[in-house]
């Protein structure tokens, strides 16, 4: 479980990027941006916009936009904006009184069985005559005892978002012009450049992932982390997703 609003917040604060900035790229109005950061729910017009809303500008800062939709799945009911309460505390009116009825009904019986046993005991000494080598006691057993149930209150796991590790990404013109437009970390991401390598330019990125677009990439050669890397589509237009393993074909979107 992590804070959905101050983690967006933060995220932007080090991007030094204004509401403005992310309504022009994202195209969400900048009251529903700042409604999200302080998750003021409500303010949306319904749930499907909030995980619609969560997801593009989660995106956009380089953040798992899936991640912050099922954090507010999780904690939020289809039918309202109020937050799920576990199922154990609506259960725990009226348990005490019923568990001390039982506790006092197991500690009677308990101690009318040891009575029993003791009875048992000496009827088999007073029949079994007074000699001590061949007088068997019964076997009594353990003595019961009167469990006392203890209520375990569960506490929901905080757990932070999984945050990938960065990776150096090196993209070089050796053959010719390329275009290539870069986004941070997916297609709805920032973009951190956009224009035409000429032979032998070359850009550097550091980020966790990235989302690239290639006019002629048969032209370029690239390395991630200083490894080569071989990037797919046979040198035609094609779109790409770069991270630490690689740089593998892009999912189709829409």
């Amino acid at each position: 479980m992590f804070e959905i609003g101050n983690s967006l917040r933060e995220a932007r604060y080090r991007q030094q990027l204004e509401l403005s900035e992310v309504e022009q790229a994202t195209k969400i109005r900048a009251r529903y941006l700042q409604a999200l950061e302080e998750e003021s729910f409500d303010a949306l017009p319904a749930q499907t916009y909030v995980k619609g809303f969560l997801r593009t500008y989660a995106d956009y800062l380089g953040l798992d936009g899936q991640l912050y939709v099922d954090e507010f799945n999780s904690r939020y009911s289809d039918g309202g904006e109020e937050p799920r309460e576990p199922v154990v505390a609506r259960r725990t009116a009226g348990v005490p009184s019923r568990h001390r009825r039982l506790e006092r009904r197991g500690v009677l019986i308990a101690l009318a069985g040891i009575g029993v046993l003791v009875g048992l005991f000496f009827a088999a000494f007073n029949f079994g005559g007074h000699d001590n080598t061949n007088t068997q006691i019964p076997n009594l057993g353990p003595t019961p005892t009167a469990h006392t149930k203890s209520k375990q209150k569960t506490h929901k796991a905080v757990v932070a978002p999984a945050r990938a590790a960065k990776m150096r990404f090196f993209v070089v013109s050796t053959g010719g012009n390329c275009w290539m437009e870069v986004r941070n970390y997916s297609v709805n991401g920032r973009t951190l450049y956009a224009g035409t390598l000429q032979l032998h330019q070359f850009q550097r990125f550091v980020a966790r992932r990235l989302w690239i677009d290639f006019g002629s990439p048969g032209n370029v050669r690239a390395s991630v982390n200083g490894q080569a890397v071989t990037i797919p589509g046979g040198g035609r237009t094609v779109a790409v997703q770069v991270t630490r393993q690689g740089v593998n074909l892009a999912p189709k979107t829409g």
